[in-house]
């Protein structure tokens, strides 16, 4: 794995440096956020995983993340911020973040996600291989998905922006109509972990993603309450 890791504090990336070494993964360290993002332009192809500090020198990671995803949908970026601030952690998982990170935090959990988001990549990758010969892997009355282009159309209107978690989410949702669908649950298929995620992540990625339903119609994804999320159209009239 090739890692481009933009943060500005020194002795967090000598310590993130040791662990990557271990796994024998390798890494470049940026300090400024313009450098960092011009390091990824350069050559975005050359990143198999970006981590990413929230707040540094001459751009901020917001901006930044922002940049990267008009150049690539699907390379998984995690979030570093010092502020315990639901409101950045949202902005963040809005604007393309695939998963946040609080600090102070353990290096063994960032590895843990790291190791989490890339695996789910590759699967993703593979999946649409396996299925390059079919128009949709999901095709009912009302909504029709495609994985190699990440399209996603409702009530025969393409639902626009849809980030690549929130795209992984309607598509698990919609895969089993009506089964109700954990927090937890949810975390380990879309962002397969198990035991280092937020629900709130969860609930975060939902609210976006109903916001781009309404745009399109009824709206299909229902919270069960006390429980969780599930697709269901059942109700809908043609």
């Amino acid at each position: 794995m090739n890692i481009l890791m933009i943060e500005d504090n020194q002795s967090v990336c000598e310590m993130m440096e040791m662990f990557f070494m271990k796994e024998e993964w390798k890494a470049t360290f940026i300090q400024d956020g313009k450098e960092g993002l011009d390091a990824f332009l350069n050559d975005s192809g050359k990143w198999d995983l970006v981590i990413l500090d929230l707040n540094l020198p001459s751009l901020d990671g917001m901006q930044i993340c922002r940049e990267m995803r008009k150049v690539s949908k699907i390379i998984p970026i995690i979030m570093l911020t010092a502020k315990d601030s639901e409101s950045d952690q949202v902005i963040g998982l809005e604007i393309g973040a695939d998963d946040y990170v609080t600090k102070p935090f353990s290096p063994l959990t960032l590895i843990a996600r790291i190791k989490a988001l890339y695996r789910r990549a590759d699967l993703i990758r593979d999946e649409a291989d396996k299925l390059a010969d079919k128009a949709y892997e999901i095709e009912t009355k009302y909504l029709k998905m495609d994985k190699r282009t990440r399209q996603a159309i409702l009530y025969d209107k393409p639902i626009e922006s849809l980030t690549p978690k929130e795209f992984e989410l309607l598509y698990t949702l919609a895969k089993s109509p009506r089964q109700v669908f954990s927090r937890e649950q949810l975390l380990t298929i879309v962002w397969d972990y198990e035991y280092f995620g937020d629900e709130r992540t969860v609930d975060a990625h939902i609210k976006k993603l109903r916001q781009k339903i309404d745009k399109t119609g009824p709206q299909v994804v229902q919270t069960v309450w006390g429980v969780g999320y599930k697709y269901d159209d059942s109700g809908i009239s043609s």
